[in-house]
C-alpha cells in the first residue's frame, strides 16, 4: 500500500509539472498591475448616502474616496476621530461630499446616531459599507510587545482568552449585526432599496491557522450577509460581502508583527507550524514582489456591487483574495 501511494504521488507530481505552461513553451512571467488609485467611474453613485462603518482608514477609507469621486455622499463611522477627519477632508478637498460620525459598532445609541445624521444631512440612506473589523483585541498600530499582549493577539483555541474572543466577535460579528439592524430600518421606511456590502475576509470562508475568535467572528459576518440577503430580497435591498486576503492595511501590518514574534518565540518545537502549509494566494505566490491586494483593488468591487450594474448580485461571498481560496 505504502509502495502504491509513493509511486501514485510521484505520478501526480510529474503530470503536474507536465501540466505546467512554463514546461511547453518558453512563456514571460506577467504581474497583474494592481488598479490605479486615481480611477474612477463618474456619476455611478449620484445622489446616493452611504454609510460606511470603519471608514477611517483602511479598505473603508478608500472605499469612501472612491464612491464621493463617484457621486455619493458618505459618512464615515469610527472610532478613529482623527483619522476619520482626515479622510474626510480629503474628500471635500477633491469636491465631494462627507461626514464624519465617531462611534463605535457596538454601540446602538452611536450606530443610530450616525444613520440619523445621515438621514438629516443628505435626506435618505440607499446602502452601507460594514467594514469596522479586528484581528486582535489591541489597536493595530499600538506599541506591539509580544509577551506583553499574548492574551490579546490571535491564539488557536486552547490558548485563547476571553478578551480577545470576546472583542472579535463583538466587533466582527455582534458589531456587523447592529450596524446592519440600524442601516436597514431607514431603508425599509424609504421603499426604495438599496445594497448593503460586509467585510468579511477569506477567515469568513475557510479556516487560518492561529486565528480562532478572528474565524468565528467572520464566519458569522458570511452569515450574517447570507441572512440579510434572503430576508431582504423581497423589499429591493441586496446584500453581499468581500472576503479578501492579505490586503495592504495596518491589520495586515500587525498580522505580520504577530506572525514574526510567534514563529520566533516556537522556532525549536517539533511540531509542524500548521499556519505555514499555505501562506500567500495564487497572485501573491505568482507576484515578482510577493505583494499583498491594494485597499483599491478592494474598493473597486465595492463600489460596484454596491452600484446598479450589480442589480442580479445578493447573498454572494465575494471572494476578492487573489486565488486565495482557490486551492
Amino acid at each position: 500500500m505504502k509502495k502504491f501511494a509513493k509511486s501514485l504521488g510521484i505520478s501526480m507530481l510529474t503530470a503536474g509539472l507536465l501540466a505546467s505552461p512554463a514546461m511547453a513553451e518558453n512563456y514571460k512571467a506577467v504581474d497583474i498591475k494592481p488598479v490605479d488609485p486615481a480611477y474612477f467611474a463618474a456619476k455611478r453613485h449620484e445622489g446616493r448616502t452611504y454609510l460606511i462603518t470603519g471608514g477611517a482608514r483602511g479598505i473603508g477609507a478608500a472605499s469612501a474616496i472612491r464612491l464621493a469621486r463617484e457621486g455619493a455622499n458618505v459618512v464615515i463611522f469610527d472610532v478613529l476621530a482623527k483619522e476619520g477627519a482626515e479622510t474626510v477632508a480629503q474628500i471635500r478637498k477633491e469636491g465631494g461630499k462627507a461626514e464624519f460620525v465617531k462611534g463605535d459598532v457596538r454601540n446602538n445609541a452611536d450606530l443610530q446616531k450616525a444613520v440619523a445624521h445621515a438621514v438629516t444631512t443628505f435626506g435618505e440612506l440607499n446602502g452601507a459599507l460594514n467594514s469596522a473589523g479586528v484581528m486582535a483585541a489591541m489597536a493595530p498600530d499600538a506599541v506591539f510587545d509580544y509577551q506583553k499582549q499574548k492574551d490579546l493577539l490571535p491564539n488557536p483555541i486552547a490558548d485563547a482568552g476571553d478578551e480577545y474572543f470576546d472583542t472579535l466577535m463583538d466587533i466582527n460579528a455582534t458589531g456587523v449585526f447592529k450596524s446592519m439592524r440600524a442601516e436597514l430600518k431607514p431603508m425599509l421606511k424609504q421603499g426604495k432599496g438599496g445594497a448593503i456590502v460586509n467585510i468579511c475576509s477569506i477567515a469568513g470562508l475557510t479556516g487560518l491557522a492561529g486565528n480562532s475568535a478572528y474565524v468565528a467572528s467572520k464566519h458569522a459576518c458570511s452569515g450574517l450577509t447570507r441572512s440579510g440577503a434572503i430576508d431582504y430580497a423581497p423589499y429591493g435591498i441586496r446584500v453581499n460581502s468581500v472576503n479578501m486576503a492579505a490586503t495592504e492595511t495596518a491589520m495586515t501590518d500587525m498580522a505580520i508583527k504577530y506572525v514574526t514574534a510567534a514563529s520566533k518565540e516556537n522556532a525549536g518545537s517539533t511540531v509542524p507550524n500548521m499556519g505555514r502549509t499555505k501562506t500567500l494566494s495564487l497572485q501573491a505566490y505568482a507576484d515578482s514582489n510577493k505583494r499583498q491586494s491594494t485597499v483599491w483593488e478592494q474598493a473597486a468591487v465595492i463600489s460596484f456591487l454596491l452600484s446598479d450594474e450589480a442589480s442580479n448580485l445578493t447573498g454572494a461571498l465575494y471572494a476578492t483574495d487573489g486565488g486565495w481560496t482557490a486551492y
